[in-house]
């Protein structure tokens, strides 16, 4: 089945989680609403990464799930009625969208499902190779390889998006669209006049967070990190945090001699109002920094495990650096220093 260009097709996009993974797959949506500018998109997505959906002007609708709240209630005694409640909403709501064309960005067992629940004829994803669990390719009919140079994971999705016959060389580059929040951004700004960052100051964001530890810098390579650029580059330095992670930026801040704002705690429209006016912004592997790299903020990615090649802030302004050793101690404050002030050159 291939679509005409002038045709109209009800376009399910399934990529739940998480942020930095979302924020990936954006390119996709813009792809398919400049192929097929009459189509109307549907993103399922998980509940806590909606909000980065919010207001954009690619999507016609959003679909909220929280697989995460259904494994855990399904470990209660009454929990499985309740999730069967859910469930069973969830498929009506994907049988009324009548969707002609679905496309999986997950690659999990979950993902699939949900796919295959959406009852469109045309069902594609990744190759069973490219998954990160293989069974999910067992829900989808039309399977992509992405091509050897495809090596960033928002060209292996923009690779998908081709395989539905969608012509990247006349979609264009990869197109990131993050709504601005102006609530969002005047509360941003209040908090950073009040700390005395005023709109022209040179304004450095230390992310100390991660998916895990094993993806972590340790706290006193982020303290001495923020130390340097704060002489070196002046200005002022911030440690941002997400949901449980207050703790570890107020260890960060505290031991930094030359002192560090810890901001409060944020929405994730008014974390994107705050990359905005950040100058610089380091991280590990995680998906505010991905949102700063496609705000075009000079972003720079700390990587150990996982591959920064494929999965690191993607843009012209953002760099990351691979740990040699693969562990996050294989990456020295110095190179990290280095690598921050050559992208701010």
């Amino acid at each position: 089945m291939t679509l005409a260009r002038d045709a109209a097709p009800r376009i399910a996009l399934v990529k739940l989680s998480s942020l930095g993974d979302v924020v990936h797959a954006l390119p996709v949506a813009r792809a398919l609403r400049i192929w097929w500018p009459r189509a109307e998109l549907t993103w399922v997505v998980e509940r806590r990464e909606q909000a980065i959906l919010a207001g954009h002007p690619d999507l016609d609708h959003v679909v909220p799930v929280d697989t995460r709240l259904w494994r855990r209630e399904w470990r209660r005694p009454a929990g499985a009625l309740s999730v069967a409640f859910k469930l069973r909403g969830l498929i009506r709501r994907l049988a009324h969208g009548r969707f002609d064309v679905a496309v999986d960005l997950q690659g999990l067992w979950k993902s699939g499902v949900i796919t295959a629940l959406t009852r469109a004829p045309v069902r594609a994803g990744l190759a069973a190779t490219h998954c990160r669990e293989r069974a999910s390719a067992r829900f989808t009919n039309r399977h992509v390889t992405p091509p050897p140079e495809a090596a960033h994971v928002v060209e292996q999705y923009l690779a998908v998006a081709a395989g539905l016959s969608v012509d990247l060389a006349v979609v264009g580059p990869p197109r990131f669209v993050i709504p601005n929040d102006p609530a969002a951004e005047a509360s941003v700004a209040r908090w950073l006049e009040e700390e005395g960052v005023k709109p022209g100051t040179f304004l450095t964001l230390l992310n100390p967070g991660s998916g895990g530890d094993h993806k972590r810098w340790a706290v006193e390579a982020f303290r001495r990190l923020g130390e340097e650029l704060a002489v070196r580059l002046g200005g002022r330095i911030a440690v941002t945090w997400g949901p449980g992670e207050e703790p570890l930026a107020r260890a960060t801040a505290h031991g930094m001699r030359t002192g560090a704002l810890v901001p409060p705690p944020t929405t994730v429209a008014e974390m994107v109002a705050l990359f905005r006016r950040a100058t610089l912004v380091v991280g590990g592997d995680t998906g505010p920094i991905h949102v700063a790299a496609v705000l075009g903020v000079p972003t720079l990615g700390l990587y150990g495990p996982t591959s920064g090649r494929r999965n690191g802030p993607y843009g012209p302004r953002a760099v990351a650096i691979q740990s040699p050793t693969g562990r996050m101690d294989g990456i020295s404050v110095e190179a990290a220093l280095a690598a921050a002030q050559g992208l701010l050159r």
